[in-house]
């Protein structure tokens, strides 16, 4: 989903972007991994084990590739004197607070997920100097399994939906994060920066805001995390913010939702 964005806009910016899918290279293999990163000039990382409640059960699937393979991209980067972009998450914070994560605040991660999301950023930052972490939240886009496209079927199967009100992040248009990662991928701007949609939601104003602008008549009911017991355990409040001087600030979530609805339209 995002790393097919990130080619999208790499082309855009008149770069020479070569994108690998799960089939075109196993990331886990560190032999394949170097003969694919030999020529770079940076790596964008945006493979990840994503299926945050199945990683509580496969904890070795999801270490290997979102700490191992992170640390082995890193260093196949490295050796080839090439810079990292790295995607990781807000899961890695506990949700406890009731201000934005900043890029110094201390990790927490309750799952097992966010654990291995923490780890890979330590294995990048280990692997390779020139490394750029970015932490983002929420995504959505073409190509994957996501909330918007999830909620947009259920609107037009059901008259109404029950979504949590407990549970505040920042939605994220794949489409406005590629451009800032390949942007940051021009700069030599090492560390963890915050990168996600401006402003914050709850689930429940999200599937609002997205059945409004999409024009989908289905009731989105009140409900809370406790009434739908998951395996992993989520931030209660997970908003990025940044104390970079100079941070790559992203478009609103509102305007990710709109943007997105409008390329599903032109695809269809």
């Amino acid at each position: 989903m995002l790393g097919r964005a990130v080619v999208e806009a790499g082309l855009l910016r008149g770069h020479d972007v070569r994108g690998a899918s799960r089939a075109e290279l196993d990331v886990t293999d560190a032999a394949a991994v170097r003969g694919a990163v030999q020529d770079a000039d940076v790596v964008v990382n945006c493979a990840a084990y994503t299926d945050v409640d199945g990683a509580e059960s496969d904890r070795a699937g999801a270490e290997a590739v979102n700490a191992t393979a992170a640390g082995l991209l890193a260093a196949a980067a490295a050796q080839a004197n090439a810079a990292i972009v790295h995607v990781s998450t807000d899961y890695v914070f506990d949700g406890s607070k009731r201000s934005p994560w900043l890029e110094s605040d201390p990790t927490g991660p309750l799952c097992v997920y966010g654990e291995t999301k923490l780890a890979g950023e330590q294995a990048v930052a280990a692997a390779n100097a020139r490394h750029a972490i970015v932490r983002t939240a929420w995504l959505f886009g073409a190509g994957g399994r996501n909330f918007v496209d999830t909620m947009l079927s259920l609107g037009e199967q059901r008259d109404e939906v029950a979504v949590v009100t407990d549970q505040v992040g920042c939605p994220t248009w794949t489409g406005h994060l590629a451009a800032a990662l390949v942007e940051l991928a021009e700069r030599d701007d090492v560390g963890i920066h915050h990168i996600a949609g401006a402003g914050s939601c709850s689930w429940n104003e999200l599937a609002r805001e997205l059945f409004a602008c999409a024009g989908v008549h289905c009731r989105v009911a009140a409900t809370t995390a406790a009434r739908f017991p998951r395996p992993a355990k989520r931030p209660a409040y997970s908003v990025l913010g940044s104390e970079r001087s100079t941070p790559l600030v992203l478009a609103p979530w509102q305007q990710g939702v709109a943007d997105y609805l409008s390329t599903r339209v032109t695809a269809a």
